[in-house]
């Protein structure tokens, strides 16, 4: 395992690696002879190696290389990118194992982003930009592999719900005779907000007619990985589940009432009558927004400012009202928003706030100084209802009765059909769509919920009779399990 992946015990040359525990194990698995050639595609320290005779491994980072040679001086261990040494070498190997870096797509750019995108579309898995490394890492893995070969890794907890891993999991599939995945509840690495499953396969040339999963709450040692807990329909899994694998920690019952409310002609995701976006970006939110007191004493128009939700922290339970509003201008919160439009005639004491010090440092900004003019804040609007970006226990919906608008710490919600929106959104606080929230998110860390506006979109909002007819125990029971997954009720 190679430099910037979360899944690491020991300290190193600025990175941590994988426990010897779960090394020795994924390679006691891999291994059916004493003949086999392993390869880690990022070997790091030498944990994976080490636990066997005849070992390749491929660091990019030299301090870390030389750790894995010390670790097993027998390995051959290259020094440089996996991506360009796997798309050269003849090499074939038996078996894999390794615990692959989790850069995320933010800083997994450049030469070696584009060598791995273009090596996985020519084996056949075309993934998105908003792709991780590791699972590039492990397609071009997997395409080293002889016949018959099998690798095992340790993956993030992301294989189970993030959209761009689906690539990944199609090219499993279609490229191994079994597919194996263990759901691990517990955190491998306490120390890290990363959590992390295990993957195995085998029989490499072959095709998988199921997913096979293991959901358990801890990880133990074993030769043998434990028994599937479920094998996954793979027709289920891509249209039903919009081929993601956490619903599968459900149990059936809960599993089974949510995919009759999917598949219900008369029940509706929330972006089919609403649409859900991100709020402004200011650029610099201190300079922005006022307080009451400040825009009294810089003496600035109530025509060049407009309220705003500014955090989720700050969101009433139900409908931001006037007198919302009143509360906070009486607490004296920086809840006006400075709201200039290009071409606009600006009176004396807007430029002089402009022309301030704080207005100096400001349009020096990266997005400031990148927009014309400077001060003209971008996509303010003002949404019918706000939601939360984050969440605790529940995700929070609030009506937008006061006309304010929000900054992009919380989704801003616009109802495109009122009357379906009539309709559904008195469920949102049902049993049935705070599962549906916990399902269609995903977990940050910490014990906290995100809902992207693309997840957002996809909570579900049951027919009628269905919600009638729902058990709200069994929905209950869905809905701590989700947040014992995401570490809420730990």
């Amino acid at each position: 395992m190679g430099i910037h992946s979360p899944v690491f015990c020991k300290k190193l040359a600025g990175a941590y690696f994988t426990p010897r525990d779960v090394a020795e194990t994924l390679v006691a698995w891999a291994l059916r002879s004493s003949n086999d050639r392993l390869l880690d595609p990022s070997c790091g320290d030498g944990q994976f190696l080490s636990a066997h005779s005849k070992t390749v491994g491929i660091e990019q980072n030299p301090f870390s290389a030389q750790a894995a040679v010390a670790a097993a001086p027998w390995a051959l261990v290259h020094e440089g990118d996996f991506f360009l040494w796997a798309a050269e070498t003849p090499e074939r190997f038996e078996c894999a194992a390794g615990n692959p870096p989790f850069i995320r797509y933010q800083n997994f750019k450049g030469a070696v982003r584009e060598r791995a995108l273009q090596l996985c579309s020519r084996h056949g898995a075309a993934f998105s930009g908003l792709a991780s490394s590791w699972a590039p890492f492990l397609v071009a893995t997997a395409a080293l592999l002889k016949l018959g070969g099998r690798m095992a890794f340790v993956v993030p907890a992301e294989i189970g719900h993030a959209p761009y891993a689906a690539p990944l999991l199609d090219y499993l599939v279609e490229s191994f005779s079994t597919v194996h995945i263990v759901a691990v509840r517990e955190k491998l690495f306490p120390a890290l907000s990363e959590d992390c499953w295990l993957l195995y396969a085998e029989g490499y040339g072959g095709a998988a007619p199921h997913i096979e999963l293991t959901v358990c709450d801890t990880f133990k040692p074993s030769r043998e990985p434990p028994k599937p807990t479920v094998k996954i329909d793979l027709a289920e899994w891509r249209t039903v589940w919009s081929r993601r694998l956490r619903p599968y920690v459900l149990p059936t019952e809960v599993r089974s009432l949510y995919g009759l409310a999917a598949n219900h002609p008369e029940s509706q995701r929330f972006g089919s009558f609403a649409s859900v976006g991100i709020g402004y970006v200011s650029g610099d939110n201190d300079f922005f927004h006022l307080r009451p007191s400040e825009a009294k004493r810089w003496k600035i128009p109530g025509a060049f400012l407009h309220t705003s939700l500014r955090n989720g922290r700050a969101m009433p339970d139900r409908q931001i009202t006037l007198k919302t509003v009143e509360k906070w201008k009486q607490a004296d919160d920086p809840v006006l928003l400075l709201r200039l439009k290009r071409d606009q005639d600006l009176p004396a004491s807007v430029i002089k706030y402009l022309d301030s010090s704080a207005g100096m440092a400001a349009r020096g900004g990266y997005k400031c100084r990148n927009r014309t003019p400077w001060y003209a804040v971008p996509d303010v609007q003002v949404p019918d209802y706000m939601l939360s970006y984050m969440a605790g226990r529940t995700v929070n919906l609030v009506r937008n009765s006061a006309g304010v608008t929000c900054t992009n710490s919380v989704h801003a919600v616009q109802v495109q059909d009122r009357a379906l929106a009539a309709k559904f959104l008195p469920q949102w606080s049902t049993p049935f769509v705070r599962l549906s929230c916990e399902l269609e998110g995903h977990a940050l860390g910490g014990g906290m919920l995100k809902l992207e506006p693309r997840e957002a979109s996809r909570v579900l909002f049951p027919a009628q009779c269905i919600a009638e007819n729902a058990a709200a125990e069994v929905l209950e029971t869905g809905i701590r399990v989700l947040q014992k997954w995401r570490h809420y009720a730990d």
